[in-house]
């Protein structure tokens, strides 16, 4: 069940997107990464839980704010095909809008991605490099 202190617990069809300013890119060459997030509240108050898809799964630990803009920072991290995966995670829950109710509004989280540590790319011989930030997108599936 969603804590009515923490927006961010429960389950989230995630999307990542690269910061490609260039208008002409087409929309599915922006894809970074696509799965489930999976957000839950331990005893001492700090976020635990999964990010994956098929193939993948990266254990999430972090901790989440108070305020209007209701922050969380998280880190991802696991070992996937042998390869030690980190990434960091900002995020903010989006707020509810007066002219909105909730059943024109899913709730949802925005933020920002980083690839902490390089890792082997999808094609053979390619590595996917350290630094690299993307933005990303979460809709609430359940609390």
């Amino acid at each position: 069940m969603t804590s009515p202190l923490n927006p961010f617990v429960g389950t989230w069809a995630y999307r990542s997107l690269l910061n490609d300013p260039d208008l002409a890119t087409s929309f599915n060459d922006l894809e970074f990464g696509r799965g489930t997030l999976v957000i839950a509240q331990d005893a001492a108050g700090s976020l635990t839980g999964t990010i994956g898809g098929p193939g993948w799964q990266l254990a999430l630990y972090g901790g989440f704010g108070f305020g209007s803009a209701e922050p969380t920072r998280f880190r991802g991290s696991g070992v996937i095909g042998g390869e030690e995966w980190i990434y960091d995670y900002f995020a903010l829950a989006v707020p509810v809008w007066p002219n909105s109710s909730p059943t024109l509004q899913t709730p949802a989280l925005i933020g920002s991605i980083t690839r902490v540590i390089p890792h082997s790319g999808s094609s053979p011989g390619t590595v996917n490099p350290a630094g690299v930030v993307a933005s990303f997108y979460a809709v609430r599936q359940s609390a």
